[in-house]
């Protein structure tokens, strides 16, 4: 690609820029190369010429993903737009199929970006692709910003977007990395580098549908704007500095106090009421963020957390938001899987023990230990026994100790404090409808050994995720 004066001054923007973005995160094992988000539309054309270029001059490798989302009847045309550029071009080109839901109640649009960028992150995984480049430019950051001020979104989303961090949510994958190589350019530069360069690209009709909001947005509101304030989305986007810069501050602090508030896995209400309204208020997004959930509202926010704190000690409180099941049990915050605890009811395993000194249950998410030890169950007793795994049916009992009374599971549970949603999974261990023995207590001792006879000692781990918490 031969280019003239104004698109030499482009690539020596995009080149500087690709090249801080690679040095500030450590980016320089790209031996299996790098990878353009390929749509075939005017920017992500533009981008794939750029980086195409940069991968030349750099030695790297460069790889074109695409995602066929079949919405639109040229979909077809468009992977096959893109297949045909890059080959004339020397790109390797993959192309990755999905299908979107609209029924899951989160729209058209937003289901698109889901699967989209879940397709991305496999082709990269799959590729061993560490960094992702899409072409979201200055305007698409202006529009960003007015998309979350309609929504009321807070810090978080007003910061916009990043000109690059890892994106574990939308990737599933820790290890890749999302750049914007040309987030300070605009739309404006963009296509007039596509005209002097002559870049080939297709146009998505769905970019032109007002009943879009992000559409509605650019074609009716962005126009008048440019017309009363000439060069507002660059204002926009320094804005948007701003407030990440604000965002990094509010979430150092989150992780100071999320620190002070932590015990273990769970959160502390005591240490909680100690900070003030904002910082409680901090501490919770950050705390949900780190949990995968999305922000609640600001009502739904104030509505969790004063149940939280406003309960009894001794009460039992539970909150749902989103996947996560949020309690509050002997003053503490817990969360845990809500998908998890609701497909519970019924578990039943029936198996036999063959000498295994381990044995996982994925069912109940949780691996039964057994160990030789010198008092216990006899091994070989065990091992002619039909064992049935299960949850909790209510009313069983169990006798630890010879010298020890017989006391229903529950004061059992009340005992060793085991918090009152973990006792709904955590299985019994039982032979012809007689417990053997309970999880996270211990076993029958009417069924235990006390004489030379080999025997073993029952216990249960539970998946680290199981009874995630603050941090997890």
């Amino acid at each position: 690609m031969s280019l003239d004066g104004t698109s030499r001054i482009l690539m020596r923007r995009f080149t500087d820029t690709l090249n801080n973005i690679v040095e500030e995160h450590c980016l320089d094992q790209l031996e299996q190369g790098l990878a353009v988000a390929y749509s075939g539309g005017l920017d992500s054309s533009v981008l794939l010429a750029l980086a195409n270029k940069y991968c030349q001059e750099h030695g790297v490798p460069l790889l074109a993903f695409h995602v066929h989302h079949g919405l639109s009847p040229h979909a077809d045309d468009w992977s096959a737009h893109c297949a045909s550029v890059c080959a004339a071009h020397g790109v390797r080109f993959f192309v990755k199929q999905v299908t979107v839901s609209n029924d899951n109640g989160h729209g058209i649009e937003a289901s698109a970006r889901a699967e989209r960028y879940r397709a991305l992150g496999k082709l990269c995984q799959d590729h061993q692709i560490n960094l992702l480049l899409t072409a979201h430019q200055q305007d698409d950051q202006a529009e960003t910003l007015l998309l979350q001020m309609l929504r009321g979104s807070g810090v978080a989303g007003m910061a916009g977007m990043n000109m690059c961090h890892r994106a574990p949510k939308l990737f599933g994958n820790e290890a890749i990395f999302l750049a914007r190589p040309l987030l300070a350019e605009s739309r404006l530069t963009l296509e007039e580098f596509a005209t002097r360069q002559g870049v080939a690209f297709v146009q998505d009709e769905s970019n032109f549908d007002p009943r879009f909001i992000r559409n509605a947005l650019r074609h009716q509101v962005m126009p008048i704007l440019s017309k009363i304030s000439p060069g507002y989305a660059e204002r926009i986007a320094r804005g948007a500095m701003h407030i990440q810069s604000a965002h990094d501050t509010l979430t150092k602090l989150a992780e100071q106090d999320l620190q002070l508030c932590k015990l273990d896995q769970e959160l502390d209400i005591t240490a909680m009421q100690s900070l003030d309204g904002e910082r409680v208020n901090n501490l919770m997004r950050f705390w949900l963020a780190q949990l995968g959930a999305r922000m609640p509202s600001t009502s739904r926010l104030k509505e969790m957390l004063s149940q939280l704190f406003s309960a009894r000690e001794d009460a039992r409180v539970t909150i749902y938001h989103e996947h996560l099941a949020i309690h509050r049990y002997k003053n503490k915050v817990y969360a845990s899987d809500n998908i998890r605890e609701k497909n519970l009811n019924g578990l039943l395993k029936t198996f036999s023990w063959n000498g295994e000194a381990a044995i996982y249950f994925p069912e109940f998410r949780g691996t039964l230990l057994i160990n030789d030890a010198s008092h216990g169950i006899d091994k070989q007793w065990l091992k002619i026994q039909s064992l049935t795994l299960q949850l909790r049916k209510g009313g069983e009992r169990l006798k630890l100790a010879h010298n020890r009374p017989t006391r229903t599971i529950k004061s059992h549970y009340q005992a060793l404090q085991i918090p009152f949603w973990q006792r709904e999974q955590l299985p019994f261990l039982a032979v012809n409808n007689q417990i053997l023995f309970a999880a996270g207590v211990g076993m029958q001792s009417i069924f235990c050994v006390s004489d030379e006879t080999p025997s073993v000692d029952l216990s249960w781990e539970s998946d680290p995720a199981s009874f995630s918490g603050a941090g997890a």
